[in-house]
């Protein structure tokens, strides 16, 4: 049994199955499970999680990040209709919510809906870092990296019960050794990869994003090096992590930005907060 031949054989799947194609990377994705089921889901537990948590109303902070959310939504919008996507948007509901957390962090979930930490508002440090994050967040809606990711794993669970059927009937030890091969071919091979591929687009598409939007896009990579400095180096190696090291970010950002001031420049942006 050569396992290779059934990781090689997942990736086949993954690039067979691939049929939608997303206007922000020009890329076929999967969509093997469809937004009509995902969004309902997606709405359902964001307002589960706000119910659960506590959502900061009425203050400064809760307002920018509602306003910038706004700004980098209302870019993204420009450009679809500019590239000639009008109505990719229909279903997507935008929603903002600066929550009361230590944690370091902001996400997204499919449709637009966004929760910021009140931990990350110190790093973002000011609006122009708050739309650098912003943009990451909203670039991963828009690049529908949660139907990606969903899809993904149900093939992966798919690709197991089959190597899991293809040694049915060799020994226990046999069977654990390629259970085991497959686990971390896939892994660290396939998945992980395919999460720090979902994070480096959603980096270039938020810069792009914050820069139609009136945000300087240089701001993102200093972001990124205030989350270096906040991290204390604490991180694991890239290969091992869904997300790629603070240093190959912030070389992407920097050599990326004079791109993204390129493309704001077509919507009449020449000037940055």
């Amino acid at each position: 049994m050569n396992i290779r031949k059934y990781i090689v054989a997942f990736g086949g799947i993954l690039m067979f199955l691939s049929c939608a194609t997303n206007p922000f990377t020009g890329k076929q994705t999967l969509a093997l499970v469809p937004n009509s089921q995902i969004l309902p889901m997606a709405f359902q537990q964001y307002n589960q999680f706000l119910g659960e948590n506590k959502v900061v109303k009425g203050t400064s902070d809760a307002e920018m990040i509602t306003r910038v959310g706004q700004r980098i939504s209302k870019a993204s919008e420009r450009w679809l209709n500019a590239n000639g996507y009008a109505g990719y948007l229909k279903d997507y509901q935008w929603e903002y919510n600066l929550v009361e957390d230590k944690t370091v962090n902001a996400w997204c979930m499919p449709g637009g809906k966004i929760v910021f930490y009140t931990g990350i508002l110190p790093i973002a440090k000011n609006e122009t870092g708050v739309a650098a994050v912003m943009g990451h967040e909203v670039a991963h809606a828009l690049a529908n990296h949660g139907q990606q990711r969903m899809s993904a794993a149900q093939l992966q669970q798919v690709a197991g019960v089959a190597t899991a059927a293809a040694v049915s009937g060799k020994d226990e030890k046999t069977q654990q050794i390629v259970g085991t091969a497959f686990g971390l071919g896939s892994q660290f091979g396939v998945m992980l990869p395919f999460s720090r591929s979902h994070e480096t687009e959603a980096d270039r598409i938020g810069l792009q994003l914050m820069a139609i939007a009136g945000y300087n896009p240089d701001e993102a990579a200093n972001l990124w090096r205030r989350m270096k400095a906040n991290s204390g180096g604490q991180a694991p190696p890239e290969f091992m992590s869904t997300h790629p090291s603070s240093d190959t970010r912030i070389n992407n950002l920097t050599a990326w930005a004079p791109a993204a001031r390129a493309e704001a420049k077509k919507f009449g942006v020449t000037t940055f907060k």
